[in-house]
């Protein structure tokens, strides 16, 4: 018996109301919603030409279920913390001319790799800037990594670091960029946490897919955790914490009792499906279905997974929380823990503000006061998921926007900070389905272009899905044509 079939039956037997039996069949609810829930339980599959809805399961064998995406906001300097370059101590004050190597404003990779809005200097200074720290080589890999991150240096046998980087944005939209995979001037696409809740759907019902903690703060880089055309329910949720609300709007007024709150989402819900029938291609409607019954879940579920009273005092001191500086990204870390142990597949989390690695003056003291604001907490992280056995589960995701220039920063007579610098820069991945103690690529001998093969960041969206069970190639919406740069492709160098 088919849909229209059954839709039939059930009308002739005074289960199915006339109004909804007609726009069932007249306003397309049947090959919508129906084949949504269908879809949800797993009852439908497309022809090998049609498109290939996502049904909640990954397309080969997952290494991670959970993904903790840390950003930190401003771009921090590869050259000061993890791809450090002994020529610009050496070349210090020479012009990249002057040095022995190719000049790299010469290089085919810079305008290859350009794209600005404006044409400006910005990155074309060419007086090399030494690096304003020491380093040293760690761990039995042997991995360098610059002085301000004594406590994650401990971590590198475990870490796999990507130093040949690169995209396209040489303002802040870079913060999208990395993201979305799109330059600003381009259409704006969904974001990698979008793209993988999407794909995979829920671990927990009672909590969102898609988690964010500590941003953006700013409306301008909302693109980051935003899912656009896939539909508003796999967009990030922002959660506060320290807060008795970490749930906007989340929590049951005091004066209406639980089985009063039921009631009335009983009620809500029942109007809601009536609308959805009535207006089956609503997206956004069907999207606030989901989220009001899932915010009725979420009211015990999302305080006791930002709840730190059944953490240890050792615990919460790996992370830095009996630090005054280090508290805060001590806290978001470890509420990404946490969640994740609670199965919510993606959490984005921006340790710092925004915009404060970006130093144009000052590298020296500002690199360090916000290495010292980190170091502590993210290798608190690395540490607790290895003793919890978490390592083979969780993939951590440690980036920026992008890196800083090898030469000074001259605009307005600065003589101590770097500029942005889309052309290379460092990242770095650790656990699940990942090698240890690894480098992959490099940046020339001045820090300056990452050597071809370089990697966009869709490389590192593609090679996170991949981890999680996704073909981001398979992973499309009908009559949304993607460009071949926003799939990427995965870094399999550095998979185990």
């Amino acid at each position: 018996m088919n849909i229209r079939q059954e839709l039939q039956r059930r009308h002739w037997r005074g289960q199915l109301p006339r109004r909804t039996f007609l726009s069932d069949l007249g306003m397309g609810f049947t090959g919508l919603a129906l084949g949504s829930m269908l879809h949800d339980d797993g009852e439908v599959h497309g022809s090998e030409d049609a498109f290939e809805q996502p049904n909640g399961k990954p397309h080969h064998a997952a290494k991670a279920k959970s993904v903790i995406w840390v950003f930190l906001s401003g771009g921090y300097s590869h050259l000061e913390t993890f791809d450090p370059k002994p020529a610009l101590n050496k070349f210090a004050g020479k012009t990249f001319k002057e040095t022995p190597f190719p000049d790299p404003l010469e290089s085919p990779l810079h305008d290859k790799r350009s794209r600005s809005v404006i044409e400006q200097v910005r990155d074309k200074y060419s007086k090399v800037f030494p690096m304003q720290v020491g380093f040293r080589k760690h761990g039995a890999s042997g991995i360098e990594v610059t002085d301000w991150w004594p406590n994650l240096a401990e971590c590198v046998d475990d870490i796999s670091f990507v130093r040949n980087m690169w995209t396209t944005d040489n303002d802040h939209a870079a913060e999208n960029q990395i993201h979305t995979g799109r330059h600003k001037l381009d259409e704006t696409q969904p974001s990698v946490g979008a793209w993988a809740t999407y794909g995979l759907g829920s671990g927990n019902e009672n909590l969102p897919q898609f988690v964010v903690l500590g941003g953006p703060t700013r409306p301008d880089t909302r693109p980051s955790f935003e899912s656009y055309y896939l539909g508003p329910e796999f967009s990030g949720v922002p959660l506060a914490l320290g807060s008795n609300d970490p749930l906007p709007y989340g929590r049951r007024s005091p004066d209406i009792l639980a089985e009063e709150q039921k009631n009335e989402f009983e009620l809500v819900n029942k109007l809601n499906l009536l609308s959805n029938v009535e207006y089956p291609q609503d997206e956004a409607l069907r999207a606030r279905i989901r989220s009001y019954e899932l915010a009725f879940r979420m009211q015990a579920a999302v305080p006791e997974g930002v709840d730190f009273a059944s953490e240890t005092s050792e615990t919460q001191q790996l992370y830095g929380l009996d630090q005054p500086s280090t508290k805060t990204a001590g806290q978001r870390l470890l509420t990404a823990r946490r969640l994740v142990e609670r199965g919510v597949n993606f959490v984005q989390v921006y340790p710092t503000p925004y915009g404060k690695w970006d130093s144009h003056k000052k590298l020296k003291t500002l690199h360090a006061q916000m290495s010292g604001q980190i170091d502590k907490p993210i290798a608190g992280l690395l540490k607790d998921l290895k003793r919890r056995g978490l390592m083979n589960d969780v993939l951590v995701v440690f980036c920026t926007e992008f890196g800083r220039t090898p030469a000074i920063e001259e605009r307005s007579g600065g003589t101590d900070g770097r500029d942005h610098h889309p052309h290379g820069f460092t990242v770095w991945l650790a656990g699940a389905g990942v090698k240890k103690g690894y480098v992959h690529g490099a940046t020339d001998e001045l820090g300056f272009h990452a050597i071809e093969p370089g990697h966009y960041v869709t490389d590192l969206h593609a090679t996170v899905l991949h981890l999680m069970g996704l073909d981001s190639h398979r992973l499309n919406i009908p009559g949304r044509k993607r460009l071949e740069i926003d799939y990427g492709q995965p870094i399999n160098d550095i998979f185990v």
